[in-house]
C-alpha cells in the first residue's frame, strides 16, 4: 500500500504549489502591486513578493523532480511495457522541464524588471509609456509568461492524473496486451 504514496504525494503537492503560487502571483500579487499609489513601487513589491516565492518555488521543483524519478523507478516495468506509457512519461518529463525553463526565465526577467523599478509602471507587468525599452521588453514578456506557467503546471498535473488512470487493472492489461 505505501509503495510510491510519500513520492506521489510530493509529487502531486509540488505540482499544486507550481499551479497555484503562479497563478496567486499573477492575480493577486501583481494585481495588488498594481494598486500602490507610487509607480515605483509596484514593480518593487510585485518583485519582492516573487522574490519571497522563488525559494519555495525551487525547492518544490527539487522535491519534484525527486518524486518523478522516484516514481519512474517503481513503474519502470511499466513504463517499458505497456503500450503509451513510455510515450506519456516523455511527453510530461518535457513538458515539466519546458514548464520550469519558462519559470527561471520569467524569474530573471522578474530581477531585470525589479532593477529598472525606479522607472514607475503601470502595474507588475504593465509598463508606462515614458519607460525604457528594456523595461517594456521584460514586462510585456512577463505578462505572457504569467499565464503560460500556470498552463504548464496544469498540464503536468492533468498528465500525472492521466498516468494515475493508466493504472487502474483494466488498463494495464489493454495495455500489456497492445504492447
Amino acid at each position: 500500500m505505501a509503495g510510491n504514496l510519500l513520492a506521489r504525494s510530493v509529487h502531486d503537492l509540488t505540482a499544486a504549489a507550481w499551479f497555484g503560487g503562479s497563478l496567486m502571483g499573477a492575480i493577486g500579487l501583481n494585481g495588488a502591486a498594481a494598486q500602490a499609489k507610487d509607480p515605483a513601487e509596484r514593480t518593487r513589491l510585485s518583485s519582492a513578493g516573487w522574490m519571497r516565492w522563488a525559494p519555495v518555488q525551487t525547492a518544490a521543483f527539487a522535491a519534484h523532480l525527486a518524486a518523478d524519478l522516484a516514481i519512474a523507478w517503481e513503474n519502470k516495468g511499466r513504463i517499458a511495457k505497456q503500450d503509451g506509457v513510455a510515450r506519456d512519461t516523455a511527453i510530461k518529463t518535457v513538458v515539466t522541464l519546458a514548464g520550469a525553463g519558462v519559470t527561471l526565465y520569467s524569474g530573471i526577467l522578474g530581477k531585470k524588471v525589479d532593477k529598472l523599478a525606479d522607472e514607475g509602471a503601470k502595474g507588475a507587468t504593465e509598463p508606462q509609456p515614458a519607460a525604457s525599452d528594456e523595461l517594456k521588453s521584460a514586462q510585456q514578456q512577463l505578462k505572457l509568461l504569467q499565464w503560460a506557467i500556470p498552463g504548464f503546471a496544469a498540464l503536468v498535473i492533468i498528465l500525472g492524473a492521466k498516468h494515475g488512470e493508466m493504472q487502474r487493472p483494466t488498463n494495464v492489461l489493454a495495455g500489456l496486451r497492445r504492447s
